[in-house]
């Protein structure tokens, strides 16, 4: 949800200076980007993963207020609800034997993390949806106590002027009204980085729109929400829904919206979704920041409360140079850190790959139809059928083993990614096609194997989950006893 602000409150001057503002700083990114001055280093990774703190009855549990000020890491933060929390990674240079660097870093941050939660009674959850979660749990109550939360849960509301409406319809339907943005904290992701150099920069952020579909099926780790079997990637249609506003003149059920896939490839540069944020989004947060600048303030702001599942970002180098940052926002958290390194190097691999394809041919794929490949994806899973580039449809499982796998290992190569690198982690991928076994899938048949009479035992479930997720061991081997 972004940084920090001061208040909470505003009235429509803030509004009004907070745009102008605003604007200046979109017309300065414009002239740094015609300038070429944003940075041209190859490639950084990064990441962030989102996890419940649960009890012993795997509940949510609403501590992370207490839990982070004792934990004292810098490299978890709270999110939205006080029974979430984010880890954080560091940027490390996208070549080498970056992954095993990311995957030991993970491991020491989650498990000191895990350890501390153990010494409170409590346990860390990697997953898509929460399925022991109840409407109930989803209270200002158990909002982080943050201004930037309050304020964005009195904004949304105001621009809608009505409650949110989640109709979810999936293997069964899911319908009700809820008067907070806090079903939002029961989507939890892991978020991808990658900062690219300029003059690339709408390329790879393309190819992260096309490879969606995929990673939405690959990934997918949330079946359940509210006791309801929904969509393989449940978190998509629920996300969209627990923050739906649109743009200008209270237009929350428009075609342009807060949440979304977005609404076209950028054609010529990155700097047209920039563009779109401040014609089309009206401003959520309109704090005090000072002049407007090249630090970029208030677009950074601007830009936070935007959540494209594919999101350009600007930051900055530890040398001050402004960069773009690609942020993919599609997966699930979890099921392990192993599972999580491996999506995370399947993407870095098919989303250069298909960069490079962008960089020297037109876009063969119409936006339209990686929207629709995406949804299909999200709902159906592994057994999905989508359009992909050549024109065809293809069966979404039987296209990844033999077409897209090949191609995110010639991406990791081409990167500078060393060869047991590649073979150690898109391995696990291979392996969780060959079992076709991803997080959903497990779920699902777990609950289909331990099915009581007119009951879902899904505490059972979460606590052989969770055993499951200590042992370090991928998915793909998970059994079901």
């Amino acid at each position: 949800m972004g940084q920090e602000i001061a208040f909470s409150e505003f009235d429509q001057s803030d509004f009004a200076n907070y745009y102008q503002k605003l604007k200046r700083e979109t017309e300065l990114l414009k002239k740094l980007i015609d300038q070429n001055g944003c940075s041209t280093c190859s490639a950084v990774a990064g990441f962030e993963i989102e996890a419940w703190i649960v009890d012993q009855q795997m509940r949510p549990s609403p501590i992370n207020h207490y839990f982070l000020s004792t934990l004292q890491n810098p490299l978890v933060v709270e999110e939205l609800a006080k029974f979430n929390i984010e880890l954080n990674s560091t940027p490390i240079s996208l070549k080498g034997n970056v992954f095993s660097r990311m995957h030991k870093q993970l491991q020491t941050t989650w498990g000191h993390a895990d350890q501390h939660a153990a010494s409170l009674q409590k346990h860390l959850i990697m997953i898509g949806t929460l399925p022991t979660l109840s409407p109930d749990d989803l209270n200002l109550t158990n909002m982080s106590d943050l201004n930037r939360y309050r304020a964005l849960n009195e904004q949304i509301l105001q621009s809608r002027g009505k409650p949110i409406n989640l109709d979810i319809i999936g293997f069964e339907h899911l319908k009700l009204d809820h008067y907070d943005v806090m079903l939002e904290s029961a989507a939890t992701s892991l978020q991808i980085h990658t900062q690219v150099p300029l003059d690339i920069a709408h390329h790879y952020y393309n190819a992260s729109i096309i490879a969606s579909a995929p990673m939405a099926a690959l990934c997918a780790n949330a079946p359940f929400l509210f006791g309801k079997t929904l969509w393989h990637e449940s978190r998509i249609p629920l996300f969209e829904q627990a923050i739906e506003t649109g743009g200008y003149n209270g237009a929350a059920q428009g075609p342009i919206k807060r949440v979304s896939f977005g609404t076209d490839y950028a054609r010529e540069s990155i700097f047209e979704c920039f563009t779109e944020n401040l014609d089309h989004f009206p401003v959520l947060l309109p704090v005090d920041l000072g002049s407007a600048s090249e630090a970029f303030e208030y677009l950074k702001l601007h830009n936070g409360t935007i959540w494209r599942w594919n999101r350009p970002l600007i930051g900055f180098d530890e040398e001050g140079t402004p960069h773009i940052r690609i942020e993919h926002r599609v997966p699930s958290a979890g099921p392990t850190t192993i599972d999580s390194m491996a999506n995370i190097a399947f993407f870095f691999g098919i989303a250069k790959n298909l960069c490079d394809e962008l960089m020297h041919k037109k876009i063969a794929l119409p936006f339209s139809q990686a929207k629709d490949n995406f949804y299909q994806a999200a709902r159906y899973g592994l057994d999905s059928h989508i359009i992909w580039i050549d024109g065809n449809k293809h069966r979404l499982h039987s296209l990844l083993e033999k077409e897209l796998i090949p191609k995110a290992i010639l991406g990791l190569g081409s990167l500078g990614v060393e060869k047991f690198e590649i073979d150690d982690f898109l391995t696990i991928i291979s392996q969780r096609l060959n079992n076709k076994q991803n997080g959903t899938i497990w779920q699902q048949k777990y609950l289909e194997a331990h099915m009581q009479p007119a009951q879902q035992n899904f505490t059972m479930m979460m606590q052989t989950y969770l055993k499951n997720q200590q042992s370090g061991n991928p998915v793909s081997e998970w059994c079901i006893d």
